[in-house]
């Protein structure tokens, strides 16, 4: 069973996040703050957190810092404040997704499940997107079984950004994830690798598009 890890200082907040994912047969566990999260998440199989940004002794920020530094598991942001400045920070950090409060309670349901389905296509070697099957593990891209030859980075992002489907990667992540923490070269080598996927990949031939987040980086999206 998914088991999903609310850390928040409001009482209420966790109490109603509690019955609402308990409903949809998530298992539950909760923390006050990001330094009882942490204990909480060693001593429990945990694949979900849902962090509030402002909390005593560790905030949300230091705690996905945290978590980010270990594990690749989802990570949804809640506060108080929807400034974009927040948001770039949280993304920076490795959040997922993030969620103004107060929230519909229906959308934080469809969140946490799209995301879920996310992190498990990401966890796969496969990936379709589009008219694109993205073998990793063999190293190849495919259109309608016709093989489809990149750059061994250029397949690495393209698989990196559609493995986690809407997901926004800033040119730091993207950098880290796919050159490696060495990488002395220049950020914008991540834009030439996105030019020369949209320029391979045309929006309405392949049904996918890489879209511009500004201020933050890159995400894949289905066309529409």
């Amino acid at each position: 069973m998914t088991s999903i890890l609310i850390v928040d200082d409001d009482p209420n907040i966790r109490k109603l996040l509690s019955v609402l994912l308990s409903k949809e047969g998530f298992t539950i566990f909760e923390a006050t703050n990001g330094v009882e999260a942490i204990v909480v998440f060693e001593e429990n199989k945990i694949d979900m957190l849902i962090i509030d940004v402002m909390m005593p002794k560790m905030d949300g920020f230091e705690l996905c810092r945290e978590i980010r530094n270990e594990y690749d598991l989802p990570i949804i942001m809640l506060t108080a404040k929807g400034e974009t400045e927040q948001k770039v920070k949280g993304f920076k950090l490795g959040t997922d997704d993030y969620i103004v409060k107060p929230f519909e309670p229906v959308e934080l349901i469809v969140r946490v499940k799209a995301l879920l389905r996310r992190s498990k296509i990401s966890s796969s070697q496969v990936v379709q997107i589009g008219n694109l099957t993205i073998d990793h593990g063999n190293f190849k891209v495919l259109n309608d079984n016709r093989v489809i030859n990149l750059p061994l980075k250029e397949l690495e992002l393209l698989f990196t950004l559609a493995s986690s489907l809407g997901r926004t990667y800033s040119r730091e992540q993207l950098i880290e994830n796919i050159w490696g923490f060495d990488y002395e070269g220049d950020e914008r080598t991540v834009d030439v690798h996105i030019k020369r996927l949209r320029e391979r990949f045309p929006e309405k031939e392949f049904g996918f598009k890489i879209s511009t987040v500004w201020g933050l980086g890159y995400r894949m999206e289905i066309a529409k």
